[in-house]
């Protein structure tokens, strides 16, 4: 009874004091079965599907975040990749489709939906290549829609010839959205080796492994981790990392429990917990602070990839333990726009792009919510995509880009993106080209690591 109880005080105080919340639940919804040749049949099949399976979606949630305790920061959905609809629709009318989506989302009350996606690490349909033309106009029409293209993956390599329409693709969305900093590119990731069951936006989508629906959940704890680690100030390493497993493993706990009863009040089997540790611009609720508290006098410094390799170690290894099902991206995130140290780090230049580059090598996803020049070239853009998805590719982990060229910002400024996105310093872009690179087109070899049958 005394350890219940104490317990129970400590998830109040991990509420109450160190920013502990469930950063999304995510529901997962299949829409194959809305494919039908009639464009306007389809499109009213996938609003009713969305509505159907997701109407007590947000008031579920507030209700369980309520009788616990413990606040549900998004209600989100992610479908079945959209392009897998489009087959031999237009571009307007995919467009249309985005719209559709977004009003789902609107009528539902859910803060991102998620699934307007194409995997085309390999090649490029017709449907895929639909929406790949329609995606700079339909994330500026909406307000909720979020989309992910694949273009690498370990077994098949790196796709350049969708590596360099996505540099195209993310200036276009930023030109679209200038008079919002190029917001637009905010719910837009490229991803390497994506996972099926990601509950966080802007890269979730229903992965064709899944189920008609499910529930999946994402817990934001880097604040509890930060306050439990300054009670050791003397630890060594080792003891470190046990502090923060021990802690993962109460946050992964608490995650578990509110996705479970969300999944069966709404009756949809219950996913995965995705262990990412994932900041807010919050007082003390940062992922660079954790380092930070580990040793380093600023995030970006000569250590920081280590002790970002040993944080995001003993998460994955405290999480587990406390999940049934462990999915997602499962890591670390580092977004510049929603982490004050982070911010804090490059106003002090101390943390570099290059820098944030190498660290994608240790951590969950990849560049994130960062900030560029305006004046970046497409090419340089997708030389930034190539870049990342290589690490990804051999390291046999995903990675992502979601970067935000800001027309009419150079490098220094500050843009505010509001919310959630927070606000980031505008990084510059390496001067020199990468046009003839980029203009080669066809794709790298996979690695040898993708012959292991």
């Amino acid at each position: 009874m005394n350890i219940a109880f104490a317990e129970i005080q400590e998830t109040i105080r991990m509420v109450q004091m160190e920013s502990l919340d469930i950063r999304t639940v995510t529901m997962g919804i299949s829409l194959k079965d809305c494919i039908d040749a009639d464009f306007d049949q389809m499109n009213e099949k996938v609003f009713d599907k969305i509505t159907g399976y997701a109407g007590q979606l947000t008031s579920v949630a507030e209700k369980v975040e309520k009788e616990y305790g413990i606040p549900i920061i998004n209600k989100r959905i992610s479908i079945t990749p959209a392009a897998e609809l489009l087959g031999n629709a237009t571009k307007e009318q995919a467009v249309q489709l985005a719209v559709t989506l977004d009003k789902a989302a609107r009528t539902l009350g859910v803060d991102f939906i998620g699934g307007y996606s194409a995997l085309v690490h390999k090649g490029i349909t017709k449907g895929e290549q639909t929406l790949l033309d329609a995606l700079p106009e339909a994330l500026s029409k909406t307000e909720r829609v979020c989309g992910s293209v694949s273009v690498a993956t370990t077994r098949t390599g790196i796709n350049m010839d969708a590596v360099k329409q996505m540099g195209e693709i993310i200036k276009e969305a930023s030109n679209l959205t200038k008079e919002q900093d190029g917001l637009a590119c905010a719910k837009l990731v490229v991803f390497c080796n994506p996972v099926e069951d990601n509950p966080f936006m802007a890269g979730a989508f229903h992965g064709t492994g899944e189920g008609e629906a499910v529930i999946n959940v994402g817990v934001s704890g880097p604040g509890v981790v930060l306050n439990a680690l300054k009670k050791y100030p003397d630890a060594d390493l080792g003891e470190v990392s046990d502090v923060i497993k021990k802690t993962a493993f109460k946050i992964t706990r608490a995650g578990e429990l509110i996705g479970r009863v969300v999944a069966d009040r709404l009756n949809i089997p219950f996913g995965i917990m995705d262990l990412s540790l994932a900041p807010t611009n919050a007082m003390n609720d940062s992922v660079a602070e954790i380092l930070e508290e580990i040793g380093l006098e600023r995030v970006g410094t000569h250590g920081t990839i280590a002790a970002l390799a040993l944080m995001n170690d003993a998460v994955k290894k405290g999480g587990a333990m406390a999940s049934s099902y462990v999915g997602g991206l499962s890591g670390a995130f580092i977004p510049v726009s929603e982490d004050n140290g982070m911010i804090k780090g490059i106003e002090d230049k101390a943390l570099t792009l290059p820098k944030l580059e190498a660290m994608t090598c240790v951590c969950s996803v990849g560049l994130d919510m960062i900030a560029l020049s305006g004046d970046a070239s497409p090419s340089s853009l997708s030389g930034l995509i190539a870049d990342e998805m290589a690490i990804g590719m051999i390291n046999k982990k995903t990675t992502a880009v979601r970067v935000i060229p800001v027309p009419g910002k150079k490098e220094g400024d500050m843009v505010e993106f509001g919310g959630l996105l927070g606000r980031a310093p505008v990084m510059g872009i390496n001067p020199y080209s990468s046009d003839k690179f980029i203009s080669r087109g066809g794709r790298v070899p996979a690695p040898l690591q993708a012959l292991i049958n």
